[in-house]
């Protein structure tokens, strides 16, 4: 995975493009709008404010447009490899094709073609997109349909550690985990097997990551509460709890392995996260 933090001004675009990986996006503060076309000729357009997410797949256009109070957010490409000039932006794309055969492709005369760019704009300046409905425009296949959404309205459902907690050590079996660090002083310490071990601390702004099957924790160093993201590059989050795993486990197994008192392996939680209301939030 690859992450980028994008900030734009108040009305400025991010013009129209398309990229080869999927591009998934944690808006930080304030507010923004997508639009976006897929292959069956649905259209979607939509605002996003700070603790919303979208998620465009490989190859589907899209554009961003800052609204009144500009954006800033963190971007994360399901490619290690991948960079921002690989991305496919319109202007360019309108450069490299012959005028006379946009304007056939487009029906329409080639003086239709005078004024366009002459470089790529990446991002410049725009004016006031007005309401949704304003912009809204569909074609003979409708609207992306709601259960098929390109954005999610979580509103901070971030990871969060209180001072003095940590979230418990667990490992990810089918993904490498990749992290951003939001605020707060935090340590990760990860086990590689069969017999190597690392310690980072990380603040605010700092990006962590954990390859598949390492175990980790995340532990707050710090006075405040430390907020991070935490990105699986896969359909469904899924973890393995050391608590849970060890507690699942026949009691005599434990024990016998670790030598450790039969107390403490009885009262390990069975449940994981242990408490749903602040599920990672663990003393």
């Amino acid at each position: 995975m690859a992450g980028v933090d994008m900030r734009l001004e108040a009305f400025a675009y991010r013009e129209l493009h398309w990229h080869t990986a999927g591009e998934w996006s944690y808006v930080m503060n304030g507010s923004v709008r997508v639009a976006v076309v897929n292959q069956d000729g649905q259209s979607f357009v939509d605002d996003l404010v700070a603790g919303d997410v979208w998620f465009f797949p490989p190859g589907v256009p899209h554009s961003l447009q800052a609204l009144d109070q500009g954006v800033e957010f963190l971007l994360i490409f399901d490619n290690g490899s991948f960079s921002e000039d690989s991305t496919a932006l319109v202007s360019e794309m309108f450069l490299r094709t012959p005028k006379q055969v946009m304007a056939k492709n487009m029906r329409t005369d080639i003086s239709a073609f005078d004024r366009t760019p002459s470089n790529q704009l990446y991002i410049f300046p725009g004016t006031d997109p007005g309401t949704i409905e304003q912009q809204r425009t569909l074609g003979p296949a409708g609207g992306v349909p709601d259960n098929e959404s390109y954005t999610y309205h979580f509103r901070q459902q971030t990871r969060t550690v209180e001072p003095g907690a940590m979230r418990e050590v667990h490992w990810h079996p089918t993904s490498d985990e990749w992290n951003f660090f939001v605020t707060g002083q935090a340590r990760l310490s990860i086990f590689s097997a069969p017999e190597s071990g690392q310690t980072f601390d990380f603040y605010a702004g700092d990006v962590g990551y954990v390859p598949s099957t390492q175990s980790h924790y995340i532990e707050n160093t710090g006075n405040e509460t430390v907020v991070f993201l935490e990105v699986l590059q896969a359909p469904k989050f899924t973890d393995i709890s050391v608590n849970q795993w060890l507690a699942l486990t026949p009691s005599q197994v434990v024990e016998e392995t670790m030598n450790l008192p039969a107390d403490v392996v009885e009262n390990l939680p069975v449940r994981y996260p242990p408490s749903p209301s602040t599920p990672w939030s663990l003393s």
